[in-house]
């Protein structure tokens, strides 16, 4: 006995799971900012994951005038990504599967995007698909 479903049944159903979809986004955006802390040698460290399209955490604040070292873990198993502060001058490959250490020391307080711009030709960046967040400098 198969089940039988009219398009306004598809289309209802598409519609929940784009709803769906939206829900779980929005919930990924209520995630509050890591504020990060500074070590006893002076050293603001943390670690943020580069999964498929996204950074975690996604807003990281720091700072000005101390040094950072942020460890970098693509937890993708075929896609390479990147990390970018453009205002910053810092730009780091990390290749997938890979962890990276990228040291630097911001001088100049602002909020400034972080994004990933890697692509496969002839698909959107990976910031197209979401992948960005968020750098504080206090």
């Amino acid at each position: 006995m198969g089940v039988r479903m009219g398009i306004s049944g598809v289309i209802g159903s598409v519609g929940l799971l784009m709803a769906l979809q939206i829900a779980v986004v929005q919930a990924a955006d209520i995630t509050p900012p890591y504020v990060v802390p500074l070590g006893s040698d002076g050293v603001q460290r943390a670690t943020i994951t580069l999964d498929s399209y996204a950074y975690t955490p996604k807003h990281v604040i720091v700072e000005a005038g101390k040094p950072v070292e942020l460890t970098l873990t693509s937890v993708t198993t075929i896609a390479p990504h990147n990390f970018i502060i453009k205002e910053l001058s810092v730009e780091q490959d990390v290749s997938a599967g890979k962890t990276v250490v990228v040291k630097f020391t911001p001088v100049q307080a602002g909020t400034f995007p972080i994004y990933c711009d890697k692509r496969l030709w002839p698909m959107p960046s990976h910031r197209d698909k979401g992948m960005e967040g968020t750098f504080e400098v206090k």
